[in-house]
């Protein structure tokens, strides 16, 4: 397979989403249970909420600039290419903190700003690897459609949008009209199958009319096509959109474009201590290589390095020497 048609130089991947500082803490399994929360997902809570959870951890919590789209943006930047984030952060220390992380790491910060405290994630990581988010979205749930111009997208190859965008709906559609009007291509990451049963009333809509590239793990297939058997899961991802990816962790994982199915197996071979992030870097090497021309494939094998070696850290920042292994697949 080859790859896909991007624009003529156009070379930039934007990722639009929320601006989130990552806390981390690990935790047994009861804590969760305590908490009679399902592990894996993504729930909406206050801040009060968070500073709660804290106190009740057996850990300090570490602190590292996030959000989904921003990870993979962050990612873009790290693998040589040209990444940038738009986001909405607020007026204190944390948004300062967020925003240098970026400019630190060669990340194009586009950032409005709000009188709201900046976002955060609580990331609760149980022994198998699985995080469990609790987010507080201040002011990056303030960001508004007015604010979305073509200047976000200057040379933008692809926009990248993560699924959480959809609790905002007018929100979403700015973003999505802008990046056509652009005529950059568009990339969805459904994000969690939380995400994706509180939006299938218009969910097929969006794909059929904006989406280029639709992103997918197993559990957000399975809620948005009941899907279980995998075949059958990327087949429905790939209905409304030009490539489709289905994400299958340890498995490895998927792609389907033009009626054909590319199998790509997993890397390496360690146990996962941590999966934050790990869809968010896929996305990093895949998107890259689909701007730099590589063939489904080997977009694919750089996509699941990337995924790879963020699952062998707590936290979605990968280590510089794991950077450099990355890069070697080159």
């Amino acid at each position: 397979m080859g790859g896909l048609n991007i624009p003529e130089n156009k070379k930039t991947i934007v990722g639009v989403g929320s601006a989130l500082m990552d806390m981390l803490i690990k935790e047994p399994d009861e804590f969760m249970v305590r908490l009679g929360v399902e592990k894996g997902g993504m729930n909406l809570v206050d801040q009060l909420y968070i500073d709660q959870l804290v106190a009740q951890a057996s850990s300090v919590p570490s602190f590292v600039s996030g959000g989904s789209a921003c990870n993979t943006a962050f990612g873009v930047a790290k693998l040589g290419g040209s990444g940038r984030f738009v986001g909405k952060m607020g007026n204190d220390e944390l948004g300062e903190l967020f925003k240098q992380d970026l400019q630190n790491n060669s990340v194009d910060p586009v950032l409005f700003n709000s009188s709201t405290p900046t976002g955060r994630v609580l990331s609760v990581i149980t022994p198998d690897a699985q995080r469990s988010m609790f987010t507080y979205l201040g002011a990056s749930a303030e960001m508004h459609p007015t604010e979305i111009s073509l200047d976000c997208f200057k040379d933008a190859a692809i926009v990248h949008v993560e699924g959480y965008l959809l609790f905002n709906r007018d929100l979403m559609m700015a973003v999505l009209k802008s990046a056509r009007d652009n005529g950059s291509l568009i990339s969805l990451d459904l994000a969690s199958f939380n995400v994706v049963e509180e939006s299938m009333d218009i969910l097929d809509d969006i794909i059929r009319e904006y989406v280029d590239i639709l992103i997918a793990n197993e559990d957000e297939a399975k809620a948005y096509c009941g899907q279980k058997n995998e075949a059958s899961a990327l087949n429905a991802l790939a209905e409304n959109a030009d490539v489709a990816v289905l994400k299958l962790g340890p498995k490895g994982s998927l792609i389907a474009h033009q009626d054909q199915m590319m199998t790509i197996a997993p890397m390496g071979s360690g146990e996962a201590v941590d999966t934050t992030g790990a869809g968010d870097l896929w996305a990093s090497g895949f998107l890259f290589g689909m701007v730099n021309g590589y063939s489904f494939e080997k977009s694919g094998h750089l996509a699941s390095a990337c995924g790879y070696e963020v699952c062998q850290v707590i936290g979605a920042k990968i280590p510089e020497d794991g950077w450099n292994r990355i890069r070697k697949l080159l």
